[in-house]
């Protein structure tokens, strides 16, 4: 199986960004995790209503089978907020790398607010994502990535990291 990379963080992270220049620059599938929400999860988030682990189980196991078939790599956004989320996953691609977006509260607030009302995502929930995160920062196979730095500095700080790896 080719390398696989999730990209993740909390909301307003810049995943989607960063993903999708990820995947344009591997030649690999984008594969956006938010797309997997159930449409229960989604309403939860549009009210402002923190997912809880349960929640979260189906939607992982649906983003390790897509992990799975795509043998020859894919780039996933994916929030992976705990180390058990990550572990899932990890279970479902040996080998899976992760490029986490750091960020603080403050800015993951103002970037979410940007948005406006066609996303589904409540900027009530970023304090809930904070607060659920694991940092994965040591962990195997993961590079810490700061989420203000402009995009064309992080593609190269993740193109870099993937060519040594």
């Amino acid at each position: 199986m080719a390398a696989s990379i999730v990209v993740m963080g909390v909301a307003g992270s810049g995943k989607s960004s960063l993903g999708a220049a990820v995947a344009a620059d591997a030649g690999l599938p984008l594969v956006e995790g938010d797309d997997f929400h159930p449409p229960g999860n989604r309403q939860k988030m549009s009210a402002g209503v923190p997912l809880s682990d349960a929640d979260r189980v189906d939607w992982l196991a649906t983003l390790g089978e897509q992990l799975r078939t795509h043998r020859d790599g894919l780039v996933l956004t994916c929030s992976a907020l705990k180390r058990a989320y990550r572990d899932t996953l990890r279970a479902a691609c040996p080998g899976l790398r992760f490029v986490f977006l750091d960020i603080s509260r403050d800015d993951a607030q103002r970037r979410v607010a940007g948005r406006g009302a066609a996303h589904f995502f409540s900027t009530d929930l970023v304090d809930s994502q904070l607060a659920t995160l694991e940092s994965p920062v040591g962990e195997p196979h993961v590079l810490r990535v700061g989420a203000l730095a402009p995009l064309a500095d992080q593609r190269r700080e993740v193109s870099t990291w993937l060519q040594k790896a």
